[in-house]
């Protein structure tokens, strides 16, 4: 386990060139393109990517670039991540380690508590998968923020009006000098309608499909593959880094391995992306309970067994 919590800041650092570099690959052809068939799978490769950043970012929250801390390093990192998602590094930090400190309470895990949602209906869910979500996020940022210390909330609102101009003055660089259409497959398709869903989607991963009654099992396990591994950056093995939050992102494929015969024996249930989907919109499963126990037929099933052992 030891040798897991190894952390090597070249690779963090080649990995985040990577992205950034997807990042300008993709915003060159979106802008080149103008073919549907073409721009539209690159659009939701450049959502993904932008998304990626808060994984990247979630990286410098725990320390986990390099082997000693670098306070000035990982915030420069922090700010140079938070901008391509459009958010506050200093707010990204207190609302994770309060989701860490906090997690299973439903007042005080700022995640549970804000940005959950409360109403269980599946046309309320799908509003997480639009623009919608960017409201309804703040909503829930300003809510926590208000919980601040005056001096922290003076921080947060500045990074943010600077992630926010960052946003707007690209778009509209891109707007002036290639036109509105590309603008839009390079900015706002991306930003407003892949992003939410890449939000949503690996939202779901963490803390939805759970049984509130084993602290082991307050995040989903979710089954690895090479798709999500490198779609997510990792941070589909969510649960995985609750057990051990100083692993780097890019060891967590190993750490699950290492953990396999302590799942079998908690006897935990492996899921994938499809299968959260479809409890979520399908079955329209409430977060952060046991699905497995709330699954539509299930009552139905243990009545008739109840009753055919009365008999």
């Amino acid at each position: 386990m030891r040798q897991l919590h190894r952390k090597s800041a070249a690779r963090h650092l080649l990995t985040a060139a990577r992205q950034f570099g997807i990042l300008a690959l993709g915003t060159w052809a979106l802008v080149t393109f103008d073919n549907p068939l073409l721009w539209i799978p690159l659009a939701v490769v450049q959502g993904f990517t932008i998304f990626n950043f808060t994984v990247l970012l979630h990286e410098v929250v725990h320390h986990a670039v390099f082997e000693r801390r670098h306070a000035l390093a990982e915030r420069m990192l922090g700010f140079l991540y938070a901008i391509p998602s459009g958010i506050s590094a200093s707010q990204f930090t207190r609302w994770h380690l309060d989701h860490h400190a906090e997690l299973g309470s439903d007042d005080d895990d700022p995640k549970r508590a804000h940005l959950s949602p409360k109403t269980n209906a599946r046309w309320y869910k799908l509003l997480y998968c639009t623009p919608a979500l960017f409201p309804i996020y703040f909503r829930a940022a300003r809510l926590e923020a208000s919980t601040y210390p005056e001096a922290l909330r003076k921080r947060i609102a500045f990074e943010r009006q600077l992630s926010v101009t960052a946003h707007l003055a690209a778009l509209a660089l891109l707007w002036y000098f290639f036109g509105f259409y590309a603008a839009l497959r390079t900015s706002i398709v991306p930003v407003f309608f892949v992003f939410p869903v890449a939000f949503t989607l690996n939202r779901l991963g963490q803390h939805y499909d759970i049984d509130p009654e084993d602290p082991a099992k307050w995040g989903t396990l979710m089954r690895g593959s090479w798709f999500w591994d490198f779609a997510f950056l990792n941070s589909n093995y969510h649960l995985e880094h609750h057990y051990f939050p100083g692993v780097p992102f890019y060891r967590l494929p190993e750490l699950q391995r290492a953990l396999r015969p302590f799942y079998d024996k908690k006897q935990m249930r492996w899921r994938s992306y499809g299968e959260l989907v479809y409890g979520w919109i399908v079955e329209n499963q409430k977060p952060h309970t046991n699905w497995a126990a709330h699954r539509p037929g299930r009552r139905e099933a243990k009545d008739v067994a109840r009753h055919t052992a009365g008999v």
